[in-house]
């Protein structure tokens, strides 16, 4: 199936596809699935035909003299450093010692790592981080080669770990603008940026063509049409790499680049991230495949193999995608690394041990936490014939001629290089302006009854809780990982909605009120509602339908009340995907989508504010760079066609009100325990010690463990919003239970926290908390002061699995066992990663 067209029967297909897919697992035995390619002939599952797909050119032509130096150089290497070449570790486990010690080729910064263990750290202390790294890879003095490392970052919207980078909208909104000029230009600014700071790579641009926007990762993919997206991706590359025969990149105010995630990651079925795409090769090649032409075609340095799975095969363990398809067919002539930890999800590897990534080509092992131990068997494996020491030179030249055609072995030290330093340039005035271009092309203006544009003179209500939050505004990748826990005062220099708005409406003598519950003392003229999806990143984001958690609807009744006044509505939508908003576009009189729009705020003022005679300033020209849902079913059909957008031009109709579906039980499947009250299909028990008494908590007051814990209820933010457990003696033990294990691997591993709001009356000592399942468990020492309020404690769910849980069966993912009297309250037990306190692994 091609989702090419743009008529409505086409997107309806393309939001009900995904539904043909079907969940795969790796292959058991030796004897992969047999299926049928479109000509009938047989082929194995998961193993791609390259002669069916499309060969390309790569522009970068390595001179013989380079060549040579090359051979060189890996002739001098011993295999210890050739080992060390293909190992990147991330800041959170790594030092400039350790370096120097293994000869590492690569370190990188996860979302939520930074120099010397502060994340937040100010601009000059990553270059500082930046040289250190650099001269401990030089540096000879035991004898080595000395080959300079290579920093790769996650600068996937402007260089958006930094505090006061410029910060552009996610890609969703990207596609949205049409405009592949901008992009270029977005890409020029964020390259400068990102060599302020001393680094030379950025994991961008993600290529994802997503087909069920249930997938966390959507709003990284342009659009889920191929053509949109491929049309983009020569334009970014070249404004991240210059010229698609560029070398010597770091003489100019270039970085390498990287497409991701090679392949599919944007197929999987439910959108389930890190899941399967079980598709044709037809599909796999014509959809996911679509952007990987031009991005060879443009010289990209690098590309990044997916976590997910094609046909039940792990593309970090996929020869005939990797080396048959990427390398050899389409003659792509970078360096191949795997994304983080995704070796240890191949059939027969762990974390610690694949030797199958490299001989399928993975030329550079993404080990952020495990880097050591790859190092180590990756050598073992080399020692005793594993992985053929042909192909350890071949990965080892691949990375050699991205960093010679970087220009890394002339540069000198991060500090000494071009942009190094400058860092008024983050976030500067012309950047800015770029971003804030790209956030008022990027508006989809999907109603307007003639209250748009606003008279720049009139006294306006700014309602709704996203209304002046910038990090909300910005999304997941943004400072940190998930996007979450960060103030506007992180943001210096940038500009939310609502500021944006009043800046414009008070320089023509009007007026702007904040007011997130839409409350006033004087009646507006007009009222501009910001509501929406608060930040999330990756399968944080994964969600069963299309409909927003119940919390997020709440400025719903905001708009109800407005309008119940004879004040007209413009609703403003934060949101990372397509989503069923059918109340809010029936109670508005303009719906705006402003996508996650970054630091530019202003730019939506732009747009919606018109001059004094209520002539617009600059008109909508967004497009939906995908279908808008009728319900929040993936298969109901299509409410808004892939393209559509209104503009000031068009002429006004009347609103045929929409059918409206009850939402109440959306939510984020990751958060349990809400309030108080634990999620559809959980329970929260108090359980004695090992005597199988237990009892359900539903009504309160209630006694458990014959009297010895009294449970009641205890206020937070709202009535009766939390669970408070006295308990006179003995031992017993607060859990959360689902009788359908849950599966919490890739939580484990991309280093997410178990987070749990809790009060204290009393000290909580002798305490244990834990997670476990029908035959496995965790346990972790806990201890807790008293505390005056609530606390938002986390502790990293590795804890768990290092102390003996199976992180792939949890039927009880939470357990708090106390001994002896205790104290205590509970609001909120979910998963996330923005703790007020990180607890320890004891």
């Amino acid at each position: 199936m091609r989702f090419y067209s743009l008529t409505i029967a086409a997107a309806a297909m393309l939001l009900s596809g995904c539904s043909a897919y079907s969940m795969g697992a790796e292959p058991t035995n030796s004897a992969a699935p047999v299926v049928a390619d479109a000509a009938g002939e047989h082929t194995q599952a998961g193993v791609a035909n390259p002669s069916i797909w499309p060969s390309y050119t790569y522009p970068v032509v390595t001179s013989d003299e380079t060549e040579a130096r090359i051979a060189q150089i890996i002739a001098r290497m011993t295999l210890e450093e050739k080992i060390g070449q293909l190992v990147q570790a991330d800041l959170c486990c790594v030092t400039a010692q350790d370096v120097k010690e293994y000869n590492l080729g690569s370190v990188l910064n996860g979302g939520n790592s930074g120099p010397y263990g502060n994340d937040t750290a100010p601009a000059p202390q990553w270059l500082k981080a930046a040289d250190e790294f650099y001269d401990a890879s030089v540096d000879i003095s035991d004898g080595g080669v000395g080959i300079p490392i290579v920093w790769g970052t996650d600068a996937v919207h402007g260089h958006s770990n930094i505090i006061g980078a410029t910060i552009f909208p996610h890609n969703i909104g990207l596609g949205a603008m049409r405009d592949a000029e901008l992009v270029e230009r977005i890409a020029q600014v964020t390259a400068k940026e990102i060599r302020v700071t001393g680094q030379e790579w950025t994991f961008a641009p993600t290529v994802a063509v997503p087909q069920d926007f249930r997938w966390g990762r959507a709003y990284e993919g342009y659009s889920s049409d191929p053509e949109l997206v491929a049309s983009y991706v020569g334009a970014m590359v070249r404004g991240l790499q210059g010229a698609p025969n560029s070398q010597n990149l770091l003489a100019g105010p270039y970085v390498i680049a990287s497409t991701k995630h090679y392949l599919a990651d944007g197929g999987t079925k439910d959108g389930i991230d890190q899941g399967d795409a079980d598709i044709s090769e037809e599909e796999l090649r014509d959809i996911h495949g679509a952007p990987y032409g031009p991005a060879i075609e443009n010289g990209v340095a690098t590309v990044m193999a997916s976590f997910s799975s094609w046909q039940g095969k792990k593309m970090t363990g996929n020869r005939s995608l990797l080396t048959d398809v990427l390398k050899d067919r389409m003659d792509f002539k970078g360096f191949v690394v795997s994304d983080w930890n995704a070796h240890g999800q191949v059939k027969g590897c762990t974390n610690e041990s694949c030797p199958q990534a490299i001989t399928a080509g993975i030329d550079m092992f993404m080990a952020p936490d495990t880097w050591k131990a790859i190092y180590a068997d990756t050598l073992a494996k080399a020692k005793d014939g594993t992985i053929p020491m042909a192909r350890i030179d071949e990965a080892n030249a691949a990375v050699l001629r991205v960093k010679m055609r970087l220009g890394l072995f002339e540069a000198g030290r991060p500090s000494e290089r071009l942009l190094s330093g400058d860092y008024d340039l983050l976030g500067a005035p012309e950047h800015r302006a770029v971003a804030r271009e790209s956030v008022r092309k990027s508006l989809v203006l999907l109603k307007n009854s003639g209250v748009l544009p606003l008279k720049a003179d009139a006294n306006l209500l700014v309602a709704g809780d996203g209304a002046n939050d910038i990090a909300r505004q910005s999304g997941g990748w943004t400072i940190s990982w998930q996007g979450t826990g960060i103030e506007n005062d992180s943001f210096p220099g940038a500009t939310s909605l609502y500021a944006g708005i009043e800046s414009a409406v008070a320089q023509a003598g009007g007026t702007a009120q904040l007011s997130p519950d839409g409350s006033f003392t004087k009646k507006p003229d007009a009222a501009i509602v910001v509501f929406g999806e608060t930040p999330y990143a990756e399968f944080q984001g994964d969600r069963a339908t299309l409909a927003l958690d119940t919390e997020l609807t709440a400025p719903y009744e905001t708009m109800r009340k407005l309008k119940a006044q004879g004040i007209p509505v413009v609703a403003v939508m934060i949101t990372g995907r397509p989503l069923y908003v059918n109340p809010a576009l029936n109670i508005a009189d303009a719906f705006v989508v402003t996508w996650l729009p970054g630091s530019e705020g202003g730019g939506l003022a732009d747009v919606l504010i018109g001059d004094q005679a209520g002539k617009a300033r600059y008109d909508f020209t967004g497009q939906l760079p995908a279908a808008w849902p009728n319900t929040p079913e993936m298969g109901d059909g299509v409410l808004f066609p892939f393209g559509y957008g209104l503009n000031y031009t068009a002429p006004a109709s009347a609103w045929q009100p929409l059918a409206e579906v009850d939402t109440a039980n959306a939510g984020d499947s990751r958060n349990w325990l809400k309030a108080g009250v634990p999620a559809s299909s959980w329970s929260l028990l108090v359980e004695g010690d090992g005597s199988g008494e237990e009892t359900r908590i539903t009504t309160l007051p209630v006694n458990a463990l014959s009297g010895r814990v009294r449970v009641t209820a205890s206020d937070y933010i709202v009535q009766e919003g939390a669970r408070r457990f006295t308990i006179s003696s003995g031992q017993s033990a607060v859990t959360l239970r689902n009788f359908e294990p849950i599966d919490l691997d890739r939580e484990t591993n991309a280093d997410v926290l178990l987070l749990f709001t809790a009060k204290t009356w009393t000290p909580l000592k002798n305490a244990k908390i834990g997670a476990s399942g029908n035959a496995s468990e965790g346990i972790v020492d806990l201890s807790l002061p008293k505390t005056d309020d609530y606390v938002r404690y986390g502790i990293p769910l590795k804890c768990f699995r290092t102390n003996g849980a199976d992180m792939t069966a949890l039927t009880k993912p939470f357990v708090l066992e106390t001994n002896g009297p205790a104290d205590f309250g509970l609001t909120e037990i979910r998963l996330g990663s923005d703790a007020e306190q990180i607890l320890p692994c004891q």
